[in-house]
Order: structure tokens, then C-alpha cells, then sequence
């Protein structure tokens, strides 16, 4: 035990690799070739190399073995956090919490990034998703054998047009061989309550087999009241063709239902503190910080107090009407289904194809103090408000039915490899702002958690179609016995966006047509193995973002004169990505150093107008380039068998070139200013002690001042981050046979800070209601057995 304790005293200084057992790859990887698997010459077996051994781009990989190290229901992204160049943000322990989740890549935000599952595409993943979902909502977490980050630039097939800045692909695991039923049960701070259950067919002839897996989780809010839930099962199966190839399908299913936390400003921090959250647990208080508003506005415009038993004072303790609301919260119902067949057509020639469906109904609210609800509203059950209130119930509604096929043609013939591919889709996003009647009365009359019925109300109401082809062109020679790989190729993409507004709209947005189109964007790469324990590799690549349509972000969120004023002369963002760098691997020790630069043009920034409950359309703004240069070093150390480290640290310095004022001439953007939410300096670590059935693991995360106005006069500060694990399995005979217990801490040393930053946008300069706090120190202890 003195060892031990010696190891985490060190933890926050030191980092810590993750040896992971070989996992069963997906059945379909179509995009992206599988990571290599390296012989451990300590004699622990075959381990997943983490570090990219054999690809001409930065390449990494973390796997399940990883994930399940974490609190069980963990996102994916919270396990590839510590990977160089990686910026994660979640202000939940699991990093499950939408409007708080945050992830970027060398100086690209989340919606400058590519995401798939099994080579489906799911989006941006950004919030109010208008071409996919998040991956919290497509599997349950459990269900994840591997997810791969390349952190500048994504495979030439991957089925996106916002990977600007690099890709993040996710695969499922396959049915097992063997009949199997595993599950798993967690318990934890604030209520937390985690099941998880699958099982696994086994080959029930002809290599048919399949899985079927449902997860659970509900936890309260850690500060303020509500709520936070979700219901996933999913749905796989597999038969094998024999020589022929293999035939998969999946369906996957989630209800996720959760309550908000407080949007946070510096000045609201500095007067009611990180603890600050909406009072949705003291209906009649939020009625009297409405009517306390209102009156104010209504003094202040020469007119009579709309509240007459209320002054224009608010309670003790409060100070702007924006300082906490009654509640808000998110409602998503996802269905993701597709089929793929990876098929050897020839001994040379194979083709993997997949045909997709995603169908997704949303709902996000607030609990508004700026708009009050008439007489005559109705309820939920549809029965008739009586008497007007100072409150109303705001929502953002999305309905997303899209679907489409990607395809792969590989025809390799000794040493060389020729590539073809193709991804269609087109999606039909509908999106309408409503207002909810709600009671001047004791208790609410409406629920966060519902999808809302009866508006008296509806603002607008946008149909929105977006029709994407893309296609591929990739040849790879190996040259040298192998030792020297050279890649090239192309990618082309068209994307139409279309944007009309349905009839019960009162203030319409938008309507029109805009395309995005780039037949030629070149990608190259190289790799050299100087020895078998060292390599070389370099690539270049280019990449365009189809713009987005949506009434909330993108052009179509403006009115017609600010949409016609640019149709025409807003171009698509653009990047050119260079970098180059070695790979090391010698016995139990693998180490990588790269080097890159970044040419961004186009660059769009929105900026936000008010408060986000007020819900004013961003103000979208051409900010000329962005220029990024940058290192990431990671090192991966089997110290002895039972013993593991893992650091990596990444150096990133990302400006803008321009200058951009506003129409009135005002300064929104200086040249040489750093990028928002751009982290210098990143530094990550974890120790894994894994020996006779018992496993310890630490892990930091230290990451540097980040900027939240785009002239750099607002910052949060830097911080420190430790999570930790320890748990032990019975491998013994007798009842204990494969049961697990496990023990979770995140945020260890219960560090207060803020986690997101522009969860309501980014704005020029000055504070902003933008901020959201990070969890504190959380317990959690889970139960697992397999069958």
C-alpha cells in the first residue's frame, strides 16, 4: 500500500498509460483502416496500441477497456479526454449532459469537427443537432469496443462536411461468440442510480448470432433541484457469409430527459457563486422575480405597474432578472438503425456498403420571465388558463428524418491499394419556436421533463432540407518491403441546403437556397520505418464545412434582408492542415511527437445578441482566417506488468489574422487575438495498477487559461483535474466467480471551477451569461457480473 499511496501522490505531476486487452474490432470499418495490434514484449499479451503505429496521420485510439475504467453511463468523449490535443468540457461526472458537453480538437470547436458510429454519420454532435445526434443518445456506452481520434484530419471517407479539424469515429462491439448475459449496477452521489444489461445470443448456426443490451440511468441534479434520465437499448446482429463477407444490422433507441443547470456569468458568480441554479423547486419565487421585472420595464417605459401587489425591488439575494430562472431542460427521442454488408467480391476486390436511418423528435425550454402568458392559454390537458401570468413556457422543437447509404469499393493487387467511395443523405429538420401558457399559482402547471402540447403561441417555424453527395478517390502503395507507405486522393462534396417557413409562423426567419460545393479537396500522406521500433509520417490535407440549416445557427437564422445581404458572398469555411512527426515503440514503451500547422479561412463566428433565453438570432460574421501551429507529445510506459503509465501534453497557438468590425464600425475581432475556448497548454496522465484481479487507476488533467470573448478581455482561469478508480474481481470459483466491484471518485481534490464556456455563444468582449460550473467531487460504486 506505501507504493501506492507514493503513485497517486505523484499523479498530478506524472500521467498514465492504459494497457488495454485486444478487443474484437466492428464488423464493418469502412472509413478507416483498423489500428495495428503490436506485440507486448513484456508478456502481458496483445495490447491495443493507443498511439497510431502504421498510419500517415496523427491517429489514436482508446478502447473499451479504457471506457470501462470510468464511472459506468460515461460518454465516450470523456475517455478520450486525455489524448493529446483533445479539449473535453462537461459539467455533469459523466460527461453525458448535452448543453454542457463541449469537445475540440487543435483550436476547432465541436461543430467544426466529424463524428460516425460504425461509419454512420452522426453530425456535429452540438446541441440541438440538425444533422445527427450526440453519441450519449446513439449507444449505450457499455456497447463501445473502440473510438479513434485523428486529430487533424480525418479519413478521406469519412461521411461528414464539418470535419474541418479532425474526425472522432465510434465502434459498436460484435454479438459474442458464446451465449452470454452481463450486467451491471451503479449507485453513486446525488441519487445516482446506473443498470445495465445485455445479452449475447452465441452462433445459433450458420454464424448467425446477435446482442440485445438496455441501460438505465437517473440522477439528481448536483446543485439545485431536477433531474436528470435516460432509457437506450440497443439492438445487433451479425451473420457471417463465410467467404463472401458478413451482413449486420443494428437498431439503437434513447429517451433521454433532463433538467438544466443555471447559465453562469462572472457577475452572477461574484454575487450568488458557483452554486448559483435555477429555483425550480420555488415556483412562487421565480412568479415574483418575473412580476419584479416587469414592473421595472414597465416604470422605466413611463407606463403603470403591470403587478400592482408587486414593487420594483427583487427579493434579497437577487439582483438581475437573469440570475436564476424557474427551470429549463432538453427532451430527446432518438431511433438510429442501418444495415451493413461488407462483401468479398473478389479475392482482390471487396465493398463495404451501409444504408441508414435516423429518426429524432426534441424539445428544448425555458421557463421565460420575458414573456408573459395571455388569458384564455391553455393548459397541458387543454383546459383554459384564466388569469394571465408573468411567466411563459419557451421551447426550441426538432423533428430530424434523414437517411442515406455509404459506400466503399478496395481493390488491392500486390503492393498497391486503389479506393472509391460515396455518401448520399438527405435529411428533412423541421424547427419551430413555441410559448407554453403557464398559471399565476402556487404550483406549475407544466413539466420540463414533457414534450409540450397546446402553444398559444408559435413565433416561427422553419422546414429545413439538406441533400449532401459526397464521394472519394484514395490509392496507397507499399514500397521498401513495406517500409515505406505512400497515400493520395481526393474528395469532392456537394451540399444543398433549402430553408422554407411553414404557416403558423408570426415572425418569419429566413427562406432561400444555399449550396456548398468543393469536387476537388486533396489529401496526401507518407510513412517510413526508419527500424521496426521507429517510424516517420507526414500528410496535408484539405477540407471544406457545408454550412448548416438551421433557424437557430447558419445563414438561415438571420432575417430575409441580413440572408440576402450575404447570399452570394458568404463562402464556406476551409481548412489546409500540414503536420509530421515520428513514433516510437520499444517493448513496453510507445511514444509519438507531432508537429502541425493550420491555414483556416472563411472562418464563421457567431455572435450572441442578449441572453440566450431571450433567443435572438446570433449575429453571423465573416472573420477572415485563423492560423494554428502546434505540437503533441504522448508516451505510453509498461513499467512492469502490473504497472502502467500515460502522458501526454499538446501545445496549441491558434490567432486570428484579421481584423472585423461591425457595421457600425465597432471592434469584434483584432488580429492576433487567441482563438475562444483555445487552450495553450494541455497536460494529461493516468496511472493504471492492475494485478491478481484488483485495478487502481488515476488519472489528471491540467489545461491552461481559456479566452471566452473574441477580443481576449475575458478569460477562465487554468486548472487541475483528478479522477480516480480502484475495484477488484473475484476470478475464483463458487458464487463470486466474475463478479466485479468498482469504486469511482471524479474530481477528486473537489476543485471548484468553470468547465464550459460559451454554452450561449461567444460575444466580442465584456462578461456574458455563458459559464457553466464544473461537478464537484462525486462518489460512485458499481456492481458487474457476467453470466
Amino acid at each position: 500500500m506505501h507504493i501506492i499511496s507514493s503513485l497517486l501522490t505523484g499523479v498530478a505531476l506524472t500521467a498514465l498509460a492504459v494497457p488495454a486487452a485486444a478487443q474484437s474490432l466492428p464488423d464493418a470499418a469502412p472509413v478507416s483502416p483498423a489500428v495495428d495490434a503490436v506485440p507486448d514484449d513484456t508478456g502481458a499479451g496483445s495490447d491495443i496500441v493507443v498511439l497510431g503505429f502504421g498510419q500517415s496521420r496523427q491517429v489514436q485510439s482508446v478502447s473499451a477497456v479504457d471506457l470501462a475504467r470510468l464511472t459506468p453511463g460515461s460518454s465516450p468523449l470523456k475517455a478520450i479526454e486525455k489524448l493529446p490535443g483533445v479539449n473535453f468540457q462537461a459539467s455533469d461526472p459523466f460527461g453525458a449532459y448535452e448543453w454542457a458537453v463541449r469537445i475540440s480538437l487543435r483550436g476547432f470547436n465541436q461543430n467544426q469537427l466529424g463524428f460516425t458510429l460504425d461509419g454512420v454519420p452522426l453530425g456535429d454532435m452540438s446541441y440541438g443537432n440538425v444533422n445527427g445526434l450526440h453519441i450519449s443518445r446513439a449507444i449505450i456506452s457499455e456497447n463501445v469496443a473502440r473510438t479513434e481520434v485523428a486529430q487533424g484530419a480525418g479519413a478521406l471517407g469519412t461521411a461528414s462536411t464539418s470535419n474541418l479539424g479532425g474526425t472522432i469515429q465510434f465502434f459498436s462491439d460484435k454479438p459474442r461468440d458464446m451465449l452470454t448475459v452481463t450486467g451491471g449496477g451503479t449507485y453513486g452521489s446525488d441519487n445516482t442510480y446506473r443498470g445495465y444489461a445485455r445479452l449475447d445470443s452465441g452462433d445459433l448456426g450458420g454464424g448467425l448470432k446477435g446482442s440485445l443490451s438496455y441501460g438505465y440511468l437517473t440522477t439528481d441534479k448536483w446543485k439545485g433541484d431536477g433531474v436528470q434520465r435516460q432509457h437506450q437499448a440497443n439492438g445487433k446482429i451479425v451473420k457471417d457469409l463465410g467467404t463472401l463477407g458478413s451482413l449486420s444490422a443494428f437498431l439503437n433507441f434513447s429517451d433521454r430527459r433532463e433538467q438544466d443547470y443555471q447559465d453562469l456569468s462572472y457577475d452572477i458568480i461574484r454575487r450568488r457563486g458557483l452554486r448559483n441554479d435555477n429555483i425550480a423547486d420555488n415556483y412562487p419565487l421565480a412568479l415574483q422575480i418575473a412580476k419584479t421585472y416587469q414592473n421595472q420595464a414597465a416604470v422605466a417605459g413611463g407606463a403603470a405597474r403591470p403587478w400592482a401587489n408587486v414593487g420594483t425591488t427583487f427579493p434579497a439575494g437577487f439582483g438581475t432578472v437573469d440570475d436564476a430562472y424557474f427551470d429549463a431542460g432538453g427532451v430527446r427521442q432518438d431511433y438510429l438503425g442501418g444495415v451493413t454488408l461488407n462483401a468479398n467480391l473478389t479475392p482482390e476486390l471487396t465493398m463495404v456498403t451501409t444504408g441508414y436511418y435516423h429518426d429524432n423528435k426534441g424539445q428544448g425550454s425555458w421557463i421565460t420571465p420575458y414573456s408573459l402568458t395571455p388569458a384564455g392559454a391553455l393548459n397541458q390537458d387543454g383546459s383554459a388558463i384564466t388569469a394571465k401570468s408573468p411567466l411563459s413556457f419557451r421551447t426550441t422543437e426538432y423533428s430530424i428524418k434523414r437517411g442515406g447509404a455509404l459506400s466503399n469499393l478496395a481493390y488491392e493487387t500486390g503492393a498497391n491499394t486503389f479506393e472509391i467511395g460515396g455518401w448520399l443523405e438527405t435529411n428533412t429538420f423541421t424547427q419551430a419556436r413555441r410559448f407554453y401558457g403557464m398559471t399565476d399559482s402556487a404550483t406549475p402547471n407544466r413539466d420540463v421533463l414533457e414534450f409540450q402540447k397546446n402553444p398559444y403561441a408559435t413565433q416561427w417555424h422553419g422546414k429545413y432540407a439538406t441533400d449532401t453527395m459526397q464521394y472519394h478517390v484514395e490509392d496507397s502503395l507499399k514500397l521498401m518491403d513495406d517500409r515505406l507507405v505512400i497515400n493520395a486522393g481526393w474528395k469532392g462534396a456537394y451540399v444543398v441546403n433549402r430553408a422554407t417557413m411553414l404557416p403558423d409562423t408570426t415572425s418569419p426567419l429566413a427562406v432561400g437556397r444555399i449550396s456548398a460545393k468543393d469536387w476537388f479537396q486533396p489529401q496526401a500522406g507518407i510513412l517510413f520505418k526508419l527500424a521496426p521500433a521507429a517510424e516517420i509520417f507526414a500528410d496535408y490535407t484539405e477540407n471544406m464545412r457545408a454550412f448548416v440549416s438551421s433557424a437557430t445557427t447558419g445563414p438561415f437564422a438571420a432575417n430575409q434582408a441580413g440572408f440576402n445581404a450575404v447570399l452570394g458572398r458568404l463562402k464556406p469555411e476551409r481548412s489546409k492542415t500540414a503536420e509530421g512527426g515520428v513514433r516510437l515503440h520499444s517493448g513496453p514503451f510507445q511514444a509519438s511527437a507531432v508537429g502541425y500547422y493550420v491555414d483556416f479561412s472563411n472562418r464563421l463566428l457567431a455572435f450572441a445578441n442578449g441572453v440566450g433565453i431571450l433567443g435572438n438570432a446570433p449575429t453571423l460574421n465573416n472573420a477572415g482566417s485563423v492560423r494554428t501551429y502546434g505540437a503533441e507529445v504522448s508516451a505510453n510506459y509498461r513499467v512492469f506488468r502490473p504497472l502502467s503509465l500515460f502522458a501526454s501534453y499538446s501545445y496549441t497557438n491558434a490567432e486570428y489574422q484579421d481584423t472585423v468590425t461591425d457595421a457600425a464600425g465597432k471592434l469584434q475581432v483584432s488580429k492576433g487575438d487567441t482563438v475562444v475556448d483555445t487552450p495553450k497548454h494541455m497536460v494529461k496522465g493516468e496511472i493504471v495498477l492492475e494485478q491478481s484481479g484488483f485495478t487502481g487507476r488515476v488519472g489528471a488533467d491540467y489545461m491552461s487559461k481559456r479566452y471566452f470573448t473574441y477580443l481576449n478581455d475575458q478569460s477562465v482561469p487554468a486548472r487541475v483535474l483528478v479522477d480516480a478508480s480502484i475495484g477488484y474481481r473475484f476470478d475464483g470459483e463458487g458464487v463470486l466467480h466474475g463478479v466485479a466491484i468498482e469504486g469511482n471518485v471524479t474530481n477528486l481534490t473537489n476543485k471548484k471551477y468553470i468547465s464550459t464556456i460559451g454554452s450561449n455563444g461567444f460575444t466580442a468582449s465584456g462578461d456574458n451569461q455563458t459559464l457553466l460550473a464544473g461537478a464537484p467531487r462525486q462518489f460512485f460504486v458499481s456492481l458487474k457480473k457476467g453470466f
